[in-house]
């Protein structure tokens, strides 16, 4: 599995227009068949902050990603949006396959 987290920080005027980008851009990355996993979160502590965390099967469904009229037109419209340029976390991780459960808390 190839596992990507990505921070972006975005200008505070531009959230709405961020959030309606984002919402489309994860539909249609779910929708790839390569796609395990895509969703977003904003940061509690800065709230115009918005981290991606992403997974796909390998590294041939990540290239497969990038090649996509959905992500071409994510990285066209981004930089608009953006304050800062985005940080990310790229992770292959050939012997995991997805989400596990977390052993340290259960529901009562």
């Amino acid at each position: 599995m190839i596992l990507i987290v990505v921070k972006f920080p975005v200008r505070p005027e531009r959230v709405d227009e961020w959030t309606t980008l984002a919402r489309e851009y994860a539909q249609a990355v779910n929708q790839e068949p390569g796609s395990l996993f895509f969703e977003w979160s904003r940061s509690l502590e800065e709230p115009d902050t918005f981290v991606c965390v992403e997974g796909f099967r390998d590294a041939d469904a990540g290239a497969a990603h990038t090649k996509t009229e959905h992500f071409a037109k994510f990285v066209q419209i981004a930089p608009d949006l953006v304050s800062a340029q985005p940080q990310i976390i790229y992770v292959d991780a050939p012997e995991v396959s997805g989400w596990g459960p977390m052993g340290e808390i259960q529901p009562r």
